[in-house]
């Protein structure tokens, strides 16, 4: 009981330390300078969102729908198979790959002319192919729109072209569905190629991306895609990399994207570089019933932080009661927690192994070490 006093002083003394000092700003960058009506900048492996302008709010989204049309052709496992155009996919208006009747076409091709020329046709014959119908498609669509969380969204149609209102999403939504996507090797491929050559049925066919990011204007951009309608206005959706941080952008009915997304970009990556809170391995616990047994992380505690945020960070640890501890060999046996100004935001195991390493510490040492390690430590009964 006396042990449990100290530890819960210290604990209350720290965190009233941490009260006074810590800094209070708990949110990403407030301010950047868009012409959007609807943008967002968000850290790909974390989620975090870095900036927001109206996120929520629903909009017509244009050709940037092909996203989703792209996932679920990769997805469908039959990017080799050879598809047979049909006539509805020909007479789509709108931007077009000049698919013919009877045309053959692998479906990976499709997606290219799809991702890279924004072909409407394309979109089409994707969605007869893989669901069977448009229709079908489009109930492939919604229901991987709820199942990744895009609780704003609806489609109407694989391409993006103004369906009466019944057809829209939100630049968070967006976000989260290139967040998705983005983990998809072959739609990375796909998304970041900016040339694409291969034989068509008529000789041979060279395609250039449209989105002039990547082929053009920022040397960081590693892919996405473009979009226009007169409803929706210029839809844009990007990513991009620098030092290993991923970044996803995108914004909605905006005159000036290119620039939005640039400025965006240059923020994110000056404010918020990637921090590694806590490196994968042991862990400086030094919990009763662990003997000659160790606890430890398979994965890196890595999140965006800004200058002002590094020190307001909190790390908690769950574990199993000492009893239990004693016990166990091997697994998991508890959770580390991060904490970013006493909100939650990052989880991963904690697993046990036997070591043979002799501590060889004072007693000094050996105290600090105890009760500093037990600061944030909660024991499961």
């Amino acid at each position: 009981m006396k042990a449990r006093k100290v530890i819960a002083i210290i604990c209350t003394s720290l965190l009233f330390i941490q009260m006074i000092y810590l800094p209070r700003n708990m949110t990403a960058a407030t301010y950047i300078p868009v012409s959007a009506s609807g943008a967002i900048l968000m850290e790909k492996d974390s989620g975090r969102v870095l900036y927001e302008k109206n996120a929520h709010d629903i909009h017509s989204i244009a050709s940037i729908t092909k996203i989703m049309t792209a996932l679920l052709a990769i997805e469908s496992g039959k990017m080799n198979k050879v598809v047979t155009i049909k006539k509805e996919a020909v007479y789509t208006e709108g931007s077009s790959i000049y698919l013919q009747i009877g045309e053959k076409m692998k479906l990976e091709d499709l997606v290219y002319g799809l991702m890279l020329r924004s072909g409407n046709d394309a979109a089409n014959a994707i969605a007869e192919y893989v669901g069977g119908s448009v229709e079908g498609f489009v109930f492939l669509m919604n229901q991987k729109a709820e199942e990744l969380g895009m609780t704003n969204t609806k489609f109407a149609n694989p391409h993006g072209l103004d369906d009466g209102g019944n057809h829209y999403s939100t630049a968070y939504d967006m976000a989260l569905l290139t967040r998705y996507a983005m983990k998809n090797k072959q739609y990375k491929k796909i998304s970041g190629t900016k040339v694409y050559k291969f034989q068509r049925e008529d000789g041979p066919q060279s395609w250039i991306n449209k989105n002039r990011l990547l082929t053009e204007k920022y040397k960081y951009c590693t892919g996405g895609k473009t979009g226009f309608t007169k409803k929706a206005g210029r839809t844009l959706v990007t990513t991009a990399e620098k030092n290993g941080t991923e970044l996803i952008a995108v914004t909605l009915k905006a005159s000036d994207d290119w620039n939005d997304h640039i400025t965006m970009y240059e923020r994110g990556f000056d404010e918020y570089p990637l921090e590694t809170v806590v490196p994968k391995g042991s862990l400086s616990i030094n919990a009763k019933g662990l003997n000659n047994k160790e606890l430890f992380i398979k994965d890196s505690i890595i999140y965006p932080l800004s200058k002002s945020e590094t020190n307001d960070i909190r790390l908690e640890y769950k574990l199993q009661n000492p009893n239990v501890l004693a016990k166990t060999n091997k697994g998991k046996v508890g959770v580390a927690i991060f904490h970013l100004q006493e909100k939650p935001v990052q989880t991963v195991p904690i697993y046990i192994r036997q070591t043979d390493k002799e501590q060889k510490e004072g007693w000094w040492e050996k105290l600090k070490k105890h009760l500093f390690s037990q600061i944030g430590v909660i024991f499961n009964d």
